[in-house]
C-alpha cells in the first residue's frame, strides 16, 4: 500500500483521509492547525510537526486546503521534499493558472496531478465526491476511487478549469433561488409554497442546496471561488452573485458558515 501525506484537514479533508485510513493506507497528516489532527491519529494516523516532515517518506501526496495562497505556502516547504517518483494530488479548488505554476515547480521524477472534488461534507464522508482528475492520474487513479467515481478530464490544470465551471454554476444557482425567494417575499408569499414550486421545476437541484442544513461550504469559499472564476472573463451574472457573497462573507456570525446561511442574508438585504 503506497504511503500517503494528506495535508488539509479541514470540512473535507478529514473525512477524505480517513477513507485511506480504513482502506490500509500508512498515513501521514498535517494541519496548520495541529488539534484537528487528533482524531485521525487516534484512528492510526501519524501527525506531521511539518508540511515537509509529512511527505519526505510519502509515495502519494494529497493537498487539500483553502485557496491559492494556502497551496503556494505549502508548495514552498513540500517541494524540496518531494521524492523522485512520487505523485503530488493537488485537490483544492485553486483554478488552473495555479496548478500551471504548481506544475512549474516540482522537480523532475514527480507528477504532479489536479484532482479537485464535486460534492459537499456529506459526499466526502460517504465516499461518494466526484473526483475531477486532470493530468497523468493512472498512477494514483485507485487512491482517487477511495474518495468516489473518478472522471478523468484531460491535460494537467482540466480538472482545475472544470471545477470552476461547476461551482460558478452552483454558487449562482444558490443566490439565483435566494433572490427568487427574496421576491416571493416580497410578493407576500407564503415561503414553503415559493420554495415548492421552484424545487418542482428546472432549478429544483440549487434549491436544495440553497436550503441544505446537512452539509458545508463557507460564504468565503463560494467568494474565493467567483472571484477566480470571473478573473478569467467577463461574467456580468456572476459578478453580482459575487456581491451577494461578499456581502455575506463580510458578517462575522456568516463568513465560515454554510451558504445556505448566505441565502437568509440575500433574502434580508435592503434594496439600494
Amino acid at each position: 500500500m503506497e504511503k500517503i501525506a494528506f495535508l488539509g484537514l479541514g470540512h473535507m479533508g478529514e473525512p477524505m483521509a480517513r477513507h485511506l485510513l480504513a482502506a490500509g493506507h500508512p498515513l501521514s497528516v498535517w494541519n496548520r492547525t495541529p488539534e484537528k489532527a487528533d482524531a485521525l491519529v487516534a484512528e492510526g494516523a501519524t501527525a506531521a510537526a511539518s508540511p515537509a516532515d509529512a511527505v519526505r517518506e510519502a509515495d502519494v501526496v494529497i493537498t487539500m486546503l483553502a485557496g491559492p495562497a494556502a497551496v503556494r505556502g505549502v508548495a514552498d516547504a513540500v517541494v524540496p521534499e518531494l521524492r523522485p517518483g512520487a505523485y503530488w494530488v493537488e485537490m483544492s479548488t485553486v483554478g488552473p493558472e495555479v496548478v500551471r505554476e504548481l506544475a512549474g515547480r516540482v522537480p523532475d521524477g514527480v507528477t504532479l496531478v489536479d484532482a479537485p472534488v464535486m460534492g459537499s461534507t456529506d459526499k466526502a464522508a460517504a465516499g461518494r465526491l466526484g473526483i475531477l482528475a486532470g493530468g497523468d492520474a493512472a498512477g494514483v487513479e485507485h487512491v482517487l476511487a477511495r474518495f468516489g467515481p473518478v472522471t478523468r478530464t484531460g491535460a494537467l490544470g482540466s480538472g482545475a478549469a472544470l471545477k470552476l465551471v461547476v461551482n460558478t454554476a452552483v454558487i449562482g444557482g444558490v443566490a439565483l433561488v435566494a433572490e427568487a425567494m427574496k421576491l416571493a417575499d416580497a410578493l407576500g408569499l407564503d415561503e414553503d409554497t415559493a420554495k415548492g414550486a421552484l424545487a418542482a421545476g428546472p432549478l429544483g437541484g440549487a434549491v436544495a442546496r440553497a436550503f441544505a442544513t446537512d452539509v458545508h461550504f463557507g460564504s468565503d469559499l463560494a467568494v474565493k471561488d467567483v472571484s477566480l472564476a470571473t478573473e478569467v472573463t467577463q461574467l456580468p451574472a456572476m459578478e453580482a452573485v459575487l456581491g451577494h457573497f461578499q456581502a455575506a462573507a463580510a458578517d462575522p456570525g456568516i463568513v465560515h458558515e454554510d451558504v445556505a446561511r448566505a441565502v437568509t442574508h440575500i433574502r434580508a438585504r435592503r434594496d439600494s
